[in-house]
């Protein structure tokens, strides 16, 4: 009876991870659509005043956008291999695509600001005679601002709702393209009502400065999922609580966490009285995962080892123990 409570239960979880990982497909390819959609609308439109009132700040910002409908279609297609069931070749399976994609976004912000400074720097130091541009120009600056800002705070509470670095990351990208339309807007109005061209140029520097800077954070980020870290260390304070919490458990160690798309692939070690049997030893492994998973939320899968109490050496390669962490902490 016991054991086919338990099985009812473990299946139970199952089917609501599935239903949630289905949820946040369902999310991430709705709001990349969305993204799609809005940024082309406002690339369209930005391209097309640029040329008819010849600003070429206005010109660039729109093919600025234009990468965002590029992005986003990545973001559509990186969704749909994340959603495939795990193979034999990847036996995770493919959630881990996101981390990839959020870091291929990262070089594209990067480049969009290199060459946001590159131009700007080109218009500052060779000082070239500039058109002055339509209020038009001004106008369509305007709406792409409120746009872009309505499209940013969607994909972040979204990208928050589903924990997904890819809307995340790509919210910032949309940020920061507020703040270039912002600094366009400040171009054109130096431009139009002061005469001082020149200020343009400085603003759009300073924007690509904030906009590599934005890229190379970005681009750090991704690292700790794709080299098996974890964004959030205090994790393994709550696996360890979660192991001292089940009795008759000593010291765990050879503790590893890593994150297989937005939830934590967890292993770890434990200590068990050694003339426990074997069904009393995986009774105890089966406590301690369902400890682990009411105190860790978004866990994929957790594999305990058990080993008989005292065998275990004090030089291992990988994971940490207590002791470990209580000093990693006070380094900090």
């Amino acid at each position: 009876m016991h054991v086919t409570i338990t099985l009812f239960i473990f299946a139970a979880y199952l089917k609501s991870k599935m239903v949630q990982n289905n949820v946040r497909d369902r999310v991430l390819i709705r709001t990349s659509w969305i993204s799609t959609i809005g940024n082309a609308i406002l690339s369209g439109g930005k391209i097309v005043v640029g040329l008819m009132s010849g600003s070429l700040a206005v010109l660039g910002d729109g093919i600025d956008s234009a990468t965002d409908v590029v992005i986003s279609i990545v973001m559509i297609f990186t969704a749909r291999i994340m959603s495939l069931p795990p193979s034999k070749q990847y036996v995770y399976g493919y959630e881990k695509a996101e981390g990839i994609a959020t870091k291929v976004l990262s070089m594209v912000i990067f480049y969009a600001g290199i060459q946001m400074l590159v131009s700007s720097a080109k218009s500052l130091f060779l000082a070239d005679q500039k058109e002055i541009p339509g209020l038009m120009a001004i106008y369509v600056t305007l709406f792409s601002i409120a746009g872009k800002l309505l499209l940013a705070c969607y994909q972040y509470r979204q990208g928050k709702r589903v924990d997904s670095s890819l809307l995340i990351a790509n919210a910032k990208n949309m940020r920061n393209d507020v703040i270039i339309s912002v600094g366009v807007l400040l171009g054109l109005f130096f431009t139009l009502i002061l005469k001082l061209p020149i200020l343009d140029a400085v603003t759009g520097l300073i924007i690509s400065l904030f906009i590599i800077k934005s890229a190379i954070g970005i681009f750090v980020e991704s690292n700790v999922v794709l080299m098996d870290g974890v964004q959030d260390t205090t994790v393994y304070n709550k696996i360890f609580e979660a192991v001292n919490k089940v009795p008759d458990i000593c010291n765990p160690h050879r503790v590893r966490s890593h994150q297989v798309g937005n939830r934590y692939m967890i292993a770890l070690d434990i200590e068990v009285d050694g003339n426990l049997t074997l069904n009393e030893a995986h009774s105890k492994a089966e406590e301690v995962e369902e400890s682990i998973r009411e105190s860790v939320e978004d866990v994929y899968d957790i594999i305990v080892h058990v080993e008989p109490k005292g065998t275990h050496s004090s030089e291992e390669k990988f994971g940490i123990d207590e002791a470990m962490m209580r000093k990693n902490q006070a380094g900090e």
